[in-house]
C-alpha cells in the first residue's frame, strides 16, 4: 500500500502574502485619483485609509503608502482651507456691503 501525500502548492500558483504590495498601490492610486475626484470626499478618505492598513501590513509598500496618504490628506484639506479663505475675505466684504448698501 502506498500513503498519501499532502500536496502542496509550488512554483507560480503559490502565493506568498509577505510580497505584496495592494493596500499601497491602491493607497496611491487612489492619491492621485483623488487629485480630480477631491471634492468626492470618498476618494481621498479611502486613499488615507488603505495608505494607513497598507503602512502596517505591507513593510514593503511603504513608500507607495505614506504617498497615498500624503495626497488624500492634501486633497481633503484644501478644499477646507478654500472655504476658510473665501469666508474670511468675503463675509467682510459682504459686511461693507450692508454697511453702505
Amino acid at each position: 500500500m502506498s500513503t498519501a501525500q499532502p500536496i502542496t502548492p509550488q512554483g507560480p500558483a503559490a502565493v506568498s502574502t509577505a510580497d505584496t504590495k495592494v493596500f499601497g498601490i491602491l493607497s496611491l492610486v487612489l492619491g492621485i485619483a483623488s487629485i480630480v475626484a477631491g471634492h468626492t470626499f470618498l476618494v481621498p478618505v479611502a486613499a488615507i485609509v488603505l495608505g494607513i492598513f497598507g503602512l502596517r501590513r505591507e513593510p514593503s509598500s511603504r513608500a507607495f503608502s505614506i504617498w497615498g496618504i500624503v495626497l488624500g490628506s492634501v486633497m481633503i484639506a484644501l478644499p477646507v482651507l478654500i472655504v476658510a479663505i473665501g469666508v474670511a475675505v468675503l463675509a467682510p466684504l459682504g459686511a461693507l456691503a450692508l454697511f453702505f448698501g
